[in-house]
This record gives C-alpha cells, sequence and structure tokens, in this order.
C-alpha cells in the first residue's frame, strides 16, 4: 500500500481513538455534557458508570458502524450497484423480523436473538437476489432495487403483524427498540456475545477486500482472471450479513450507514477495494460513534441512534448527488 493510501488510513485510525478517548468523558455526570479527567479519577460512582455503561455502548457504536459499513461497501461492489445498503436487500428488515419473531414466540436469550437475526438477514438477502433475478425486465440495478424494495416491505409488514400480536407492556417495546435503533441498553454481555461474531467476519472481508476488484467485474472476466465468483461471492455475502445481522440484532435497524459511509470511503481513498474497504471500515465507527454521542448529549432525553444516522446520511447523501463532477464531453 503506497505512503499516500496508508496516510488518509492512519488519519481515519487516530481519528477513531481520539473519538473513543472523547467520548469516554462525555455525558451528563456530574455536570451536563463532561466528566473531567480529574473526576474520573477521584471520583468511584463516576468510574463505574464509564467502565459499566459507557464503554460497553461505545465499543458496541464502533462494532455497529464497521460492520454495516463493511456490509455496505461488500455489497454495493460485488451488485455493481452504488444504491445498495444492507437495509434495501431486505437484510436489515429480516434481521428485524428474526429478533422479533424470536422475542415473542421463543422467549430468546441474547444469543439465540442473534442467530434468528441472523437466519432471517440471510433468507432477505437470498430472497431480494433470486427475485432480482426472475424479473423480467429492466437491468439488474433496477431489478435489484425493486426486489430488495418488495422483500424488505414483507419483512417490515411482518415486523408490524408481530408488533400487533406482542405484549404490550414487555414483549412490544424491544420490538419498537428495533425500529428506531439505539445503543442505551448495551452490556458487557451484549459484547461479549457480538465481538466474536464481527471480529470473525470483518477479517474474513478485510482479507479478501482485494478480490472485491475481481467480482465487482463481469462474471466472464472474474474467471478469466482465475477466481472463482460464485463461491468467494458467497463467502463474502455470508461475512457481511452475519455481521449486519449481529449489531442488528442489538442495536436495532440503524439506517444510512452502509450507503453513506462507502460512498465517502470512496471519495477519500478512491475505488480500489485494497485501499476503501479499510477506509470504510474505520470511517463507519467513527461516523456512528460521533452519532451516538449526539444522541446521548444533544437532548434532555435521548435521541433514537437511527433517526440520527437516517438524518444526517440522507443530509450528506444529498450534498453527494448535488455536486457537480467535472465530465468530458
Amino acid at each position: 500500500m503506497s505512503t499516500l493510501r496508508r496516510r488518509p488510513l492512519l488519519a481515519l485510525s487516530l481519528l477513531l481513538l481520539a473519538g473513543i478517548m472523547l467520548s469516554i468523558f462525555l455525558g451528563r455526570y456530574p455536570h451536563p455534557g463532561f466528566i473531567s479527567p480529574r473526576t474520573l479519577l477521584e471520583d468511584r460512582m463516576a468510574q463505574q458508570l464509564v467502565l459499566r455503561l459507557r464503554l460497553p455502548r461505545i465499543l458496541m457504536a464502533c462494532l455497529l458502524g464497521m460492520s454495516l459499513a463493511a456490509a455496505g461497501t461488500v455489497l454495493q461492489m460485488i451488485f455493481r450497484n452504488p444504491l445498495v445498503e444492507p437495509g434495501f436487500l431486505g437484510v436489515s428488515q429480516g434481521a428485524a423480523f428474526g429478533a422479533a419473531f424470536s422475542i415473542i414466540f421463543l422467549k430468546a436469550a441474547p444469543l439465540l436473538i442473534q442467530l434468528s437475526a441472523a437466519l432471517f438477514a440471510c433468507l432477505g438477502l437470498a430472497f431480494s437476489y433470486f427475485l432480482a433475478r426472475h424479473i423480467r425486465y429492466g437491468g439488474w440495478t433496477l431489478r435489484l432495487v425493486l426486489a430488495g424494495i418488495a422483500v424488505s416491505a414483507i419483512f417490515s409488514s411482518g415486523v408490524g403483524l408481530l408488533k400487533y400480536v406482542a405484549d404490550p407492556l414487555t414483549e412490544l417495546p424491544e420490538i419498537t427498540f428495533w425500529m428506531l435503533g439505539a445503543l442505551w441498553g448495551i452490556t458487557w454481555n451484549d459484547i461479549w456475545v457480538t465481538l466474536p461474531v464481527v471480529t470473525v467476519a470483518l477479517t474474513i472481508i478485510i482479507l479478501m477486500r482485494w478480490r472485491l476488484n475481481l467480482l465487482s467485474l463481469n462474471e466472464a472476466t472474474a474467471i478469466s482472471l482465475g477466481i472463482s465468483p460464485t463461491r468467494e461471492r458467497l463467502i463474502l455475502l455470508v461475512a457481511a450479513v452475519v455481521a449486519t445481522a449481529s449489531v442488528v440484532s442489538l442495536a436495532g435497524v440503524v439506517g444510512w450507514v452502509g450507503l453513506i459511509v462507502p460512498h465517502l470511503a470512496r471519495r477519500l481513498l478512491g475505488a480500489d477495494a485494497q485501499h476503501s474497504l479499510p477506509g470504510s471500515v474505520l470511517l463507519g465507527g467513527l461516523f456512528t460513534l460521533l452519532c451516538d454521542n449526539v444522541a446521548r448529549t444533544a437532548l434532555p432525553g435521548e435521541i433514537p441512534l437511527g433517526v440520527l444516522t437516517s438524518l444526517i446520511g440522507a443530509g450528506i447523501f444529498i450534498v453527494l448527488m448535488l455536486k457537480v463532477e467535472p465530465t468530458t464531453r
């Protein structure tokens, strides 16, 4: 990797570490907005607050952003469609349906909720891909978007039905949590359950990032370059979906991270996945961490994380779309 490419990645790494350190001190104890380093060193209650509540939440925000951004990059390159993200292909909605189903009918522990969410997330992606292959009009991009919209709508309707039959005092609030997206209930147990899954999935994606460049080519070209597109595409898709389902099952449906962050990474580091994918992972963690800091400090009551990421992500997307690129005639 050239020095010119390493510098932005190093800068993003340092920014992410700085964001984590700053986030530790941000909060409403003992004064609104900030815990001083001296208070953290001397106050036992402040230490417990940071260790038991704030630190697991900060780590989960990073894992959430990294997973969604990596999954978005993988899906956009494999399907050769810059509008694709986990939420557009039924993955996020499928994971939410699986989690809601597990809550109501299985009375599940966190690990079983994750497994159920991962299963339905994979089903959502598979159904979207199957439907797109059998639509008889339009190009591949249009067919994939239409299929993803339809599958997401089916799972959204299923979640709505589950919310209707859920216990309004216990089960319904948990399901609503998924639909808004938030990190206020994250504990160390959630981190220990999620971290191994996300680590394995992201490791697979990062190690295979150079293959994404080949998989983004057409089938015949990829085969002529000596790869097995079907097998390698399947490995990357499963890793992306499992990582997404793992974090969505705990954080809820957090939109736009998987769509907008890969675009920003490509603008910063270029289209080569060798550079843009690690940049997307770092930028996703930083983006989600900053959004979560705003969510828990901007107002007296906490803002749902999914609301903020959608608002900020849509704003950035509009700016990118309105920016005129030079063209050659």
